[in-house]
């Protein structure tokens, strides 16, 4: 059981901002979570619900105690980190919105905010399944797609520290409509939104076949993509099928990112995968058999040993990295000069 932290010692905050949730939790040094706040779902109706969603479980989070250090924010989507601003979050359909600003101001604390992809890295590289690599490459597939990598040792940033968007290379030239401006991404096939509408557009054309699905969900529009995973689990055929097809097409998207990325282990997160982790064994089998020798030989792959929380311990860990490189860079007081015996 999580113990709360202590009034009398502020901790720091991780969150993760998602596609349909938010959640937060005070995270010690060693990536521990000491005290959660939960998580919110949200309907994605622009930046104020969201961030008071996220206002909300910060607090409870704090379970009544001193405010804190710092806060880590990760977000799904572009971010500037040295500004604190998120700059294009396409699932939450967000631009520009300053959020370290408007967290420092209602917790009059430092907020660092970073990309969730990039955050969950740095947590499964020091705390989780990535610990000693060197090369290691880490896909979220939740309500969107992210990668971030590490190779020889360094943390990819990208001259727009943007490096990491996977789930919008192109998998099918022409296919389906993403969220971002393009057609056929990766995302627009494993992608939960992705998912959930290819399900519904089945239930439509099948509804005989799609009767599971609506009885689980209530109704046609209310099928998501973990309506489908627990309706696999129950053995339906359509719901089976249709994470046969999402299985297919993410493989076939990491065979191409572990040919360019040559990691030593690729780990795999994210609500799709923690909803259906057979994911991770179809994806392996496809790297042994389709990827270049070298890259297949050397890469293990994996799920987050951290799971849903990956997110807000590295985010957590990155507002403390900020936190210290303030603290070093602070000039050292100055040294007195000893009094001597005439100047007394």
């Amino acid at each position: 059981m999580p113990r709360p932290s202590s009034p009398r010692s502020p901790g720091i905050v991780g969150a993760d901002i998602g596609g349909s949730k938010v959640s937060a939790a005070v995270v010690d040094s060693r990536g521990r979570v000491r005290s959660h706040g939960g998580k919110a779902l949200h309907r994605n109706e622009g930046p104020g619900e969201v961030i008071r969603d996220l206002v909300s479980v910060v607090r409870r989070s704090l379970d009544g105690g001193a405010p804190p250090r710092a806060i880590g924010v990760g977000v799904a989507g572009q971010v500037d980190p040295a500004r604190g601003v998120v700059r294009h979050a396409p699932n939450l359909r967000w631009r520009d919105v300053p959020l370290a600003d408007l967290l420092a101001r209602e917790f009059g604390c430092p907020v660092l905010v970073a990309n969730d992809v990039r955050a969950a890295t740095v947590a499964e590289w020091r705390h989780g399944a990535g610990r000693s690599c060197q090369n290691l490459l880490c896909l979220v597939v939740g309500t969107g797609v992210g990668g971030s990598a590490v190779v020889d040792g360094r943390l990819l940033g990208g001259a727009a520290d943007a490096l990491g968007e996977v789930g919008h290379t192109v998998l099918v030239a022409g296919g389906r409509r993403c969220h971002c401006p393009s057609r056929g991404c990766l995302e627009a096939y494993v992608g939960g939104w992705a998912i959930a509408e290819r399900a519904r557009e089945r239930v439509c054309s099948d509804p005989a076949a799609g009767a599971e699905l609506r009885r689980r969900a209530g109704s046609i529009d209310a099928i998501e993509a973990r309506t489908v995973g627990e309706a696999a689990r129950g053995r339906d055929p359509l719901a089976r099928e249709i994470l046969r097809e999402t299985g297919d097409y993410l493989a076939s998207g990491v065979v191409g990112l572990v040919n360019a990325f040559n990691p030593e282990r690729l780990l795999l997160g994210g609500g799709v995968v923690e909803g259906s982790p057979e994911l991770v064994r179809v994806v392996s089998k496809r790297v042994r058999a389709a990827c270049q020798p070298p890259a297949a030989e050397a890469v293990s792959v994996a799920r987050m040993a951290l799971g849903g929380d990956a997110i807000l311990v590295g985010a957590a860990e990155l507002a403390r990295d900020r936190l210290s490189d303030a603290s070093d860079a602070r000039p050292a007081p100055a040294r007195r000069a000893p009094v001597r015996e005439r100047d007394r």
